[in-house]
């Protein structure tokens, strides 16, 4: 059966973007530092990069690995508002009561239930689903989220979004690997209890 997990980059003190939804405050150390951290992340989950920028890093032709669907808030989506298809490569979904339907036909605007649509993703056969973020959204699916996969980087935020904004729900993931990068971050990979 398919997988949830959640790929996602968060600060020291659990944020995920800032009160206004940046996210160019997580360091990145210097060239060199930063291509041997990004070709050994982009090796395992090429797919997590956005369509426009796999032709520059030499992922245009690389085959989806790990994921084959992506699901995410709005405001992840919102990113960069004039793509309406950031990752072209994947089926693509987006949970929002507020975007129309027909933003692109590369997209699958989910207005509700995004619990219901990732079991039913999660019967289909393929490979695992992505959830790229939002906090609300991973607040919403924590209990269908099978792995964590999380670039922790060495900066507190102070403020933003919560890696999972959601109610008061203790729930146990186990490590299964642990890379730590010369930038000081460090990407752990964790499968639910």
């Amino acid at each position: 059966m398919r997988k949830l997990v959640y790929y996602v980059a968060v600060s020291l003190d659990g944020r995920i973007a800032g009160p206004t939804g940046e996210f160019d405050f997580f360091p990145q150390g210097d060239e060199q530092q930063t291509a041997s951290y990004l070709g050994f992340l982009n090796s395992l989950y090429p797919e997590t990069v956005p369509t426009a920028f796999r032709p520059m890093l030499g992922l245009d032709d690389q085959p989806n690995r790990r994921f084959d669907t992506v699901l995410m808030g709005l405001a992840t989506y919102r990113v960069d508002p004039s793509v309406t298809s950031p990752y072209a490569h994947l089926r693509q979904y987006v949970v929002s009561s507020t975007l129309k339907p027909d933003v692109d036909p590369a997209v699958t605007v989910v207005p509700g239930d995004p619990v219901g649509l990732v079991q039913s993703l999660k019967k289909e056969d393929g490979l695992d689903i992505w959830l790229c973020g939002g906090g609300k959204l991973a607040g919403a699916l924590l209990p269908e989220i099978d792995e964590l996969v999380i670039k922790s980087y060495p900066v507190v935020a102070g403020a933003g979004v919560p890696m999972v904004d959601g109610g008061f729900d203790p729930t146990a993931f186990e490590v299964t690997e642990r890379t730590a990068f010369p930038n000081g971050v460090t990407a752990t990979r964790l499968v639910r209890r």
